[in-house]
């Protein structure tokens, strides 16, 4: 894993503009640095070193220097392409997957991106055509952002966007769309940013920059419309077969591999397939917390004794807090709760491997979120007169206490009630935004010139759009389509990536492969979910491989207990922040709305953690990326706010 970063098109490129950019990319590679300098081009990179330890260093060019390239990621299917393109004349200076994309690229061109099977995001200079290529895989796990100035013919790029502020003539202005998107969302929609101009490479995409010109191709989707004609038996065994290979191409490496254990299905069926490919124990990492109806750590532990891993485990207390401005500079934007889980597992894990494998995409494979089911119950829910689910039966929902537990059946009810007024894909939009903030407490949230600028933007347009777009017929699979364009490039790869990179270590995704999806799409919607029953394929898959406890229990997801910190022992530097918010002295939110939601939690009238978070981050975020302020110091003030007292 590697950080790469470049410059096209200004004439005084220096090596000096690359070292400030590799600088800030240093976590994402601090094992080497490399640069390459031309007439109006520079590309630098920094380098983790998983293959090829002694002769990976890059940039690296072909035969007769023709073209360069900068790489991030892994190609899991490099040995069988280097053999091939040996086999028709081309000459090899190292072992390393980077040389095989940029010899694939002689051949094929922008095209060559077809026939890669992992996740990266690279950038190749073609001396002769005076054109720089940028890809990034087919989910986005691999991060790629870029500013272009069409007028004074200059670009930028990056795989982190404080990469590119390290720029002068990069701006940094708030998005306010991509603010707006983001407190519904969790996320910001492809290819916007939160920033102003830069603008991230979306999944799946190319992108061409030739005589100052950008030219953008998708070149793969996923289509679930063909479906598997096998019983579901043969197609448990198949995909069985099938996550035991990928499993096994994702172990190659040089360094050390580990995996993350949460407890949860993913993780748990990642690390028995795991230990089914490797001579010593799988070392595994879980992280946890003291209060039980969030810890997963039993499960994890159960697992990892039946595989005999050599397990570690850490409990995450509240003091985590003081750490925020940390994730927040990593993301380059607002984050989200479980970036915060991802940074202690990945600390963990940075203490015994080099590259750990994770879980992530299951949920959205599988149909693993209680959405999925939930979209169909708002469905017969709605069935109910509108008139008495408005003038009676909401008020009764709304009489149910919330109780701050994973999954109060307070939250259940008033999701279910919330989504029905809606249907189709704009009900989905609502069904994955109804913890964040909607049209009317954006409105109280807002000062009123924000809420003029913004009343008629819509954020839900990018999911319903995916929505509507999808390859699919059935009714999951489009709300699975929907979350993999959406939701899954831009908020849970990110999370992986640069919370795993922040402590340099390189996160596989084995359920992110290319092929697993292609064929989980075409398995029928209903053997995905079966009667109510999330994820029954994998679990049928699961069967043979986990303890029937884990098979059984109630999915809790990877979480930390926030609803009950902010309202106790995070209390103090919650109200320090938000009492004194940079976006209400900036004139976007209204301080009477924030100290309403402040007033809510606390008392136990709304549990408001999923929004009091973003506020939090969204407060941080600002302060170092637009006021610029330093995030240590940001870190010193938080661990020296006064705690305050629980009434």
């Amino acid at each position: 894993m590697c950080g790469i970063a470049g410059i096209v098109g200004a004439r005084d490129v220096t090596q000096e503009d690359l070292c400030r950019m590799v600088e800030v990319l240093r976590h994402r590679g601090p094992d080497d640095e490399g640069y390459y300098l031309a007439d109006g081009i520079g590309l630098a990179h920094s380098r983790l070193s998983i293959i090829d330890l002694a002769g990976g260093r890059q940039p690296i060019a072909n035969e007769d220097e023709s073209a360069w390239i900068i790489f991030n990621g892994e190609i899991y299917n490099f040995p069988e392409l280097h053999d091939e393109l040996e086999q028709r004349g081309h000459k090899f200076r190292t072992r390393t997957d980077t040389e095989v994309i940029l010899h694939l690229y002689e051949e094929m061109g922008r095209a060559c991106v077809t026939r890669l099977r992992g996740m990266f995001a690279f950038a190749i200079w073609d001396v002769q055509a005076q054109k720089l290529l940028l890809a990034r895989d087919r989910f986005g796990q691999k991060p790629l952002y870029y500013h272009h100035d069409a007028d004074r013919g200059h670009f930028v790029f990056g795989s982190e966007i404080k990469a590119l502020l390290t720029r002068d003539d990069v701006p940094r202005r708030l998005n306010r769309t991509s603010l707006h998107d983001y407190l519904s969302l969790r996320f910001v929609p492809t290819p916007n940013t939160m920033f102003d101009g830069i603008y991230s490479v979306p999944p799946a995409h190319t992108l061409e920059l030739q005589d100052g010109k950008l030219s953008l191709e998708r070149y793969w989707t996923l289509d679930y419309r063909d479906k598997h004609p096998q019983s579901e038996a043969t197609i448990t065994h198949d995909l069985t077969e099938l996550l035991s290979e990928t499993v096994k191409c994702h172990l190659i490496s040089d360094v050390p591999v580990g995996a993350f254990l949460s407890g949860g299905l993913d993780s748990s069926l990642i690390v028995a397939l795991m230990s089914g490919h490797m001579d010593s124990p799988v070392e595994t990492f879980c992280v946890g917390v003291e209060e039980q109806d969030y810890s997963e750590l039993p499960f994890a532990k159960m697992l990892a004794e039946r595989y005999q891993t050599a397990h570690h485990e850490m409990i995450v207390r509240p003091d985590i807090v003081h750490l925020l401005p940390e994730m927040v500079w990593h993301l380059d934007m607002p984050g989200d709760p479980i970036a915060t889980c991802i940074y202690y597992a990945s600390k963990l894990a940075g203490q015994h491997v080099k590259v750990v494998l994770g879980g992530e995409g299951g949920d959205e494979l599988f149909a693993g979120y209680d959405r999925y089911v939930g979209n169909l119950i708002a469905g017969w829910y709605a069935w109910t007169p509108r008139w008495l689910r408005k003038h009676v039966l909401e008020r009764l929902i709304y009489a149910v206490p919330d109780s701050y537990t994973y999954k109060s059946l307070a939250q259940k009810l008033r999701w279910m009630h919330r989504v029905s007024f809606s249907s189709g894909a704009d009900r989905y939009a609502a069904s994955v935004a109804y913890f964040r903030f909607d049209a009317e407490s954006k409105q109280e949230l807002y000062t009123e010139s924000l809420w003029r600028d913004m009343a008629q933007v819509d954020s839900a347009r990018a999911i319903v759009a995916a929505f509507t777009n999808a390859q699919a017929r059935d009714l999951l699979d489009r709300m699975l389509q929907a979350d993999m364009d959406t939701r899954m490039p831009e908020h849970a790869l990110i999370l992986a990536d640069r919370m795993s990179m922040a402590q340099s270590i390189e996160s596989r995704l084995p359920l992110m492969d290319h092929k697993v999806a292609e064929y989980v799409a075409r398995i029928p919607a209903g053997m995905k979910l079966r009667r109510r029953r999330l994820k029954h394929m994998q679990k049928r898959v699961c069967e043979p491989f986990l303890p029937e406890p884990l098979l059984k229990r109630q999915k809790v997801g990877f979480m930390l207990p926030f609803a009950y910190w902010l309202k106790n022992e995070l209390r103090g530097v919650t109200r320090g922040l938000l009492l004194d918010s940079v976006m209400v002295q900036n004139g976007y939110f209204s301080q009477a709305y924030l100290t309403q939601l402040l007033e809510e939690h606390e008392s136990g009238q709304h549990d408001h953690y999923a929004r009091l978070w973003m506020l939090l981050n969204i407060e941080l975020w600002h302060r170092m990326y637009i006021d610029g302020q330093d995030r240590h110091r940001l870190i010193d003030e938080l661990a020296a706010t006064p705690a305050v007292a629980v009434a």
